[in-house]
């Protein structure tokens, strides 16, 4: 680490213990207020975007997650304004007990202290993680991708202007240079970072899980899965499906592998419509290959190989398996998954209560679509990334799942024998 580098990461620490000096209806004004400023600002905001966009093919699975428009600005800004309205996740009394030697001990939450965020061409989570950070006591030290940067900077921008007009330290959302130089900085900044959250592919995923010198929560990558069972309503099917597949293809937690009940095959070609429709290109095993051989388009109908399990699309293409029971449906995903979203498509009750047993999974849906794998649809109003791993958080991250807790313990006195 530089001395121009330790002297920012010092500066985002000592961020970090200024923060408890605010109330939480100071912080309320401050998202309110930034949330007031994506809207009357768009235009500089978009300006930011667009540059970005140009260098983005539109065919790159990362133009939709990189591009800005007026509605998204528009729903960042009332994702905002939500967090504002949440009861403040720090100083809760997580657990208390009165001990026989008269000492009084209180669990409470606390800030982790300085928040690492590392995330690729996606420009709304610097709005995500500071509104959740900032609510939440933390400050945020941000590495964006080289494909967001101008966006990200804009961002960041207008939200220190706003610090700045109330007086408070900018360095409490810190954005780094978009370089491997700055991402290696920030995942062995040891003493200084607290917790380092990745947000994007599993090859992101991959370098800081193994690359971190400070703690690390998985975020992100999701092969994703929908079970169409024996029992399942044909029409009810064909909704969740469409939506998990095409709502929108680039983000997590979209469909990647449909897994359809042998008996129900006849049915495939009814339930892939809206999927033809909006050019869907299928890789289909040999039986649902012939299931849909002359009711789907040829061009976009491809003889799965092995690999294809394995993949997370991120766009318009799926995977679809036949299997000969919710056993093997089970199966198929403990050997597939990747621990985000999976859902099932059943009347069967047992056949629900099974799946939900079983599915190894931090959100698992009966007869819903897995693109409701969302902090704001969660009620937490956004979300910093959805954990797939099983220590600490799991699913969508709010705002408490960016606090820690420390023991409070007081006495009278009282020695220990």
């Amino acid at each position: 680490m530089t001395e121009e580098e330790r002297a920012t990461f010092t500066s985002v620490k000592h961020s970090a213990g200024l923060m408890a000096l605010l109330t939480d209806e100071q912080r309320n004004n401050v998202l309110k207020a930034v949330a007031d400023a994506i809207e009357t600002k768009a235009d500089v905001l978009l300006d930011a975007n667009r540059q970005d966009l140009a260098n983005c093919s539109a065919a790159d699975p990362l133009y939709d997650r990189l591009q800005l428009d007026q509605a998204r600005l528009s729903e960042i800004a009332a994702q905002m304004r939500k967090v504002a309205t949440l009861p403040s996740p720090v100083g809760r009394t997580i657990a208390e007990r009165m001990m026989p030697n008269g000492l009084h001990l209180r669990k409470v939450s606390v800030p982790f202290g300085v928040i690492g965020m590392i995330y690729e061409a996606r420009p709304n989570v610097t709005f995500d993680v500071f509104s959740l950070c900032f609510k939440s006591g933390n400050a945020c030290i941000l590495k964006g991708g080289k494909a967001a940067d101008n966006s990200c900077r804009a961002g960041v921008k207008l939200i220190h202007d706003v610090l700045q007009q109330r007086g408070l330290d900018t360095a409490c959302i810190t954005l780094l240079p978009a370089t491997h130089t700055a991402a290696a900085t920030l995942l062995e900044a040891v003493g200084y970072v607290d917790l380092c959250i990745p947000r994007g592919g599993r090859r992101l995923i991959d370098f800081v899980r193994t690359t971190a010198k400070v703690p690390v929560i998985e975020t992100g990558a999701g092969v994703v899965h929908c079970y169409f069972d024996m029992s399942a309503d044909l029409d009810m099917g064909r909704r969740i499906v469409d939506n998990a597949k095409t709502r929108r293809p680039s983000v997590c937690n979209t469909l990647d592998t449909l897994i359809i009940h042998r008996s129900r095959l006849n049915d495939l070609p009814a339930l892939c419509v809206p999927l033809g429709e909006k050019g869907v290109v299928i890789h289909a095993d040999t039986d649902a290959l012939k299931a849909l051989s002359g009711h789907y388009p040829d061009k976009r109908l491809i003889e799965a190989d092995d690999a294809d399990w394995d993949t997370e699309w991120l766009s318009l293409q799926m995977g679809i398996v036949t299997v000969d029971s919710l056993e093997g449906a089970l199966a198929h995903i403990a050997r597939h998954g990747s621990g985000h979203s999976e859902s099932i498509v059943a009347d069967d009750v047992t056949s629900q209560r099974i799946f939900e047993q079983r599915v190894d999974a931090a959100c698992v849906y009966v007869n819903a679509p897995t693109s409701f794998t969302d902090g704001a649809q969660f009620g937490f109003g956004a979300e910093i990334g959805i954990s797939t791993q099983k220590l600490g958080p799991r699913g969508p991250m709010g705002l408490e799942e960016l606090t820690t807790y420390k023991w409070l313990i007081e006495g009278n006195g009282q020695v220990r024998p």
